[in-house]
């Protein structure tokens, strides 16, 4: 085994934990963490099982296997950037209907105090 291959085995493992560990003190909703932990698992396997890098990066026409891994990393990146903004669409629009409803609310606090 090889010292990047060990390197990168830990370096996954590490990104695992750290996912997990977020979870586990209710840092990183579930929902949001899964995109994060199947990525992790991704690395880990490649990690692990070099052979299989080599084969899909040979099946999709990439000359130099470990440039796969980069593009793994760019699908993972872009994936987490829709979700974000998916999540914050939602929240957007959740913000705005709170505060459409606390200035109605309020209105007719004013407007009952005056009777």
């Amino acid at each position: 085994m090889q010292s990047i291959q060990i390197i990168s085995i830990i370096g996954s493992l590490l990104f695992l934990i750290t996912i997990i560990e977020l979870i586990r003190r209710k840092l990183l909703k579930e929902a949001y963490a899964i995109i994060w932990l199947i990525f992790g698992c991704l690395f880990l396997f490649f990690s692990l099982w070099r052979k299989a890098l080599d084969y899909i990066a040979q099946a999709i026409d990439i000359v130099y296997p470990p440039a796969m891994l980069f593009l793994l990393l760019i699908v993972a990146i872009t994936l987490v950037l829709i979700q974000f903004s998916v999540v914050i669409s939602k929240q957007s629009d959740q913000i705005k209907k709170l505060t459409q409803d606390l200035a109605i609310l309020k209105q007719e606090k004013n407007e009952n105090e005056r009777k």
